[in-house]
């Protein structure tokens, strides 16, 4: 399997403002600290860690949300680490984010189908409105629903708009932040087998973040598990929960809850 993303010493300081003083520039927290990686073309790679663990801010740096401070990030042997806004701005619609709070992310004064439009248009495709109605039917809604507003959905539909939003520009690369962890277990199951089913017919990477490692098992085949900015753990999923090396991970698996059925209910 051919890589899509290479990622070599990745480094990324963010100013501490809490600790600024009263002259001068203020310190600098290093949230990422040397992460070297890659994700292989088609694969789910989930990325795992506790709050603080910084894989948000990985997952920003490899969409370039954020411009990392240090070392490489390859995209389809495209170094984009520091790469210019008039150059990054074709290479975008090839990797698109779905974010973890599709009403903070979807501008409630527009329909659905502006929304999914919006980035279609900027990037010159022709006939967005009808591209927006053939992403929404991906996704499982109904190409009416281009004419609604996001208050008038649900939380799971919500989220399906934000899916349709990004996979409306054709990426090669998805990256999901926590799209799930405001989700019911029932919304939450369906989402899942909506993206295991996309990243098979469209033949997608995807990058999953979650703090859950019982939804990272379900859709995921590596895991990268992250700790203070640093990956602790790079493994297969089956063997990482078969024989997890790190201290941090062996307490993330004990730290996910198990059925203990009342006996006595039975």
């Amino acid at each position: 399997m051919a890589d899509l993303y290479q990622i070599r010493d990745l480094r990324l300081s963010l100013p501490d403002m809490t600790r600024k003083p009263l002259l001068g520039p203020a310190p600098r927290n290093e949230i990422l600290k040397g992460l070297s990686f890659s994700i292989g073309r088609g694969e789910i790679l989930g990325i795992v860690g506790g709050s603080g663990s910084g894989k948000s801010t990985l997952g920003r740096c490899l969409v370039r949300l954020l411009e990392p401070t240090g070392g490489t990030v390859l995209f389809d042997g495209t170094d984009i680490t520091h790469l210019e806004a008039a150059r990054l701005r074709p290479l975008r619609r090839r990797f698109q984010m779905i974010f973890q709070d599709p009403m903070s992310s979807l501008n409630p004064r527009h329909r659905v189908g502006q929304l999914i439009a919006a980035p279609l248009q900027l990037q010159g495709i022709e006939n967005a409105p009808a591209a927006a109605r053939h992403a929404l039917e991906q996704v499982g809604l109904p190409a009416g629903f281009a004419a609604r507003y996001p208050h008038e959905l649900s939380g799971g539909q919500r989220q399906r708009v934000g899916i349709a939003r990004a996979i409306a520009l054709k990426p090669d690369f998805i990256l999901a932040d926590e799209i799930v962890s405001g989700l019911d277990v029932s919304s939450q199951a369906q989402v899942l087998n909506l993206l295991e089913g996309l990243v098979r017919d469209l033949g997608l990477t995807l990058a999953f973040i979650s703090h859950d490692l019982s939804v990272i098992r379900r859709l995921c085949s590596r895991i990268l598990v992250l700790y203070k900015g640093e990956i602790v753990e790079n493994a297969d999923t089956a063997e990482l929960f078969r024989n997890p090396q790190a201290a941090y991970t062996r307490e993330l698996l004990d730290a996910i809850p198990l059925p203990d059925p009342d006996q006595a209910w039975a």
